[in-house]
């Protein structure tokens, strides 16, 4: 568990402290150690700034304070704050050296958001500020690649660089939360904003970019804001997000956590359900947070009797198509076709050759369970399925794309972006099943937010041209195999092309859309 009766302050000294200084391989095994218990945050004083190349820059005079890059980043180096005008300038001129104002003053914003629009409703005019933690920071620098308005860009570290982003940071993380009003509730990217929100603090080993952090924070985010930091708990399944979430002694959770075996998370989530609501604990959250390898391979099984038992529990599920954790073994989320350990691409075998099990629907035939399918690049579809799995009272399944650099063959920066093309290829679509809306499949289910409902493949404007599966695959080294020489794809490859088209025809026919018109259908 992330809290305990544990000592914390001594923990930091004894432990943590040491481990930051390269001792922690001559400490003495003490109690710490045999009871394997970590304090919450303790990877707050973790320093991976080694990792990075470069460090996000922000040209201010750009910035609208959309918060995306706040939202994306994995390792949560990014702090927001939001300080009305008269107290930014009484801050800029408190502090002692000339230097640092003025590297404090460019990374203040006079963004319309919290300017004139927070002056109609009755605020001071703030400033918006943005800081770079240069300790947490990995330099992936998917920040940069979502910023439509080009405010963040990447620069190559140096030692003033390095210096000036610690400095100011430093004082920002000072700096009191906004006051409520500039933290709005219809602005889901706006929640990080509240110190309750920030429930998951970084300095976690993952991979630079990782796809499945960003999810955890953003679920935690959501839950955290609707719900208080004191009101949630996380069953974690042996996995990517059990390993960078709990290397000792750093643990980035300000929330209870707890590892359980590989494919009995949902199992031991009912028993902690069961506890809390005998202790008066019902409204109190529990998040089961796993892998598709751990819950929709083999741990289907609990998960199904999780489902099927009613109880209050949500389930994140980080899909990245395969065991990340153990080398990228080919799981039945795989996609058909996809280069994995255990099916790889050669010459008898055309890489995975079953088709991929659709944990969203395999969940929603259960009957009474809140369902979705959704990725943290689509910040509303993803905000909208936690919120929602949180107010529903029984089983929650929130299934999420995210991506894996290292085994997915993409770059650093590309989490956000492959995420988008997933769900435009129908790679995978975006869904919720909701009971309450209605009794039939039809009323419950919802696929808003996927392009171009009508049509087999969604066109892109500006080529004219079908973003297929194929057009998926061709950004990814998974599937590099899969075309040959001159660029052509394989039967194998388009075979999975036409499984994804069905698999769309599914999820329409079930959703009431009924077929699609003959002018829009795929030759």
């Amino acid at each position: 568990m992330s809290t305990s009766p544990v000592d914390a302050a001594g923990f930091l000294d004894e432990v943590v402290r040491p481990y930051g200084r390269g001792e922690g391989g001559a400490l003495p095994m003490s109690a710490h150690d045999a009871r394997a218990v970590m304090p919450p945050a303790t990877s707050a004083l973790r320093d991976l700034g080694y990792v990075a190349a470069e460090l996000p820059v922000l040209d201010a005079a750009r910035c609208t304070a959309c918060m995306e890059c706040v939202v994306v980043c994995p390792d949560a180096a990014l702090l927001a704050r939001v300080v009305p005008e008269a107290e930014c300038e009484a801050l800029l001129g408190d502090v002692e050296r000339a230097d640092l104002s003025e590297a404090l003053c460019g990374r203040f914003a006079r963004a319309r958001k919290f300017g004139e629009v927070a002056a109609r409703r009755g605020l001071p005019p703030a400033r918006f500020g943005l800081f770079v933690d240069p300790r947490r920071c990995k330099g992936c620098g998917e920040c940069a690649l979502v910023c439509g308005e080009d405010a963040l860009v990447m620069r190559v570290k140096d030692a003033p660089l390095v210096q000036d982003a610690r400095r100011t940071f430093d004082v920002a993380a000072a700096l009191p939360e906004p006051a409520d009003g500039y933290v709005q509730k219809r602005v889901p990217p706006d929640w990080m904003l509240a110190a309750r929100a920030q429930l998951y603090v970084g300095g976690a080993g993952s991979c630079r970019g990782c796809g499945e952090a960003t999810a955890i924070r953003m679920m935690l985010a959501a839950t955290g804001f609707a719900y208080g930091p004191d009101a949630c708990a996380i069953v974690a399944a042996t996995g990517c997000n059990s390993v960078f979430g709990s290397t000792w002694p750093h643990n980035p959770f300000r929330v209870p956590w707890t590892n359980s075996l590989f494919e009995n998370a949902p199992a031991v989530a009912m028993g902690l359900r069961l506890r809390w609501d005998q202790v008066g604990l019902k409204g109190a959250k529990i998040w089961v947070v796993g892998g598709d390898g751990a819950l929709c391979d083999i741990g289907f099984g609990s998960l199904s009797r999780l489902i099927a038992s009613g109880l209050d529990v949500n389930v994140l599920v980080l899909d990245t198509q395969g065991y990340s954790n153990t080398g990228g073994q080919a799981s039945t989320a795989t996609f058909p076709s996809q280069n994995a350990k255990m099916a790889s691409v050669g010459r008898e075998r055309p890489g995975k050759v079953e088709a991929r099990k659709e944990l969203a629907v395999l969940a929603l035939a259960h009957g009474d369970v809140f369902a979705a399918q959704t990725t943290a690049a689509h910040l509303g579809h993803f905000y909208r399925a936690v919120s929602d799995a949180n107010a529903f009272s029984g089983p929650a399944v929130v299934n999420v794309y995210c991506p894996c650099q290292p085994e997915h063959g993409i770059k650093d920066d590309a989490s956000a972006q492959q995420s988008q093309r997933a769900v435009v290829s129908r790679a995978f679509p975006l869904l919720s099943y909701d009971p309450r809306r209605g009794e039939r499949i039809a009323d419950r289910l919802s696929l808003q937010g996927n392009p171009s409902l009508d049509r087999d493949w969604h066109v892109e404007q500006a080529t004219g041209e079908a973003f297929d599966f194929v057009a998926f695959a061709r950004s990814e080294g998974r599937f590099a195999a899969q075309f040959d020489a001159d660029g052509r794809p394989t039967a194998a490859l388009l075979g999975a092309q036409e499984e994804r088209r069905r698999n769309w025809h599914r999820l329409r026919e079930l959703a009431g859309l009924g077929p699609i018109p003959a002018a829009s259908a795929a030759p």
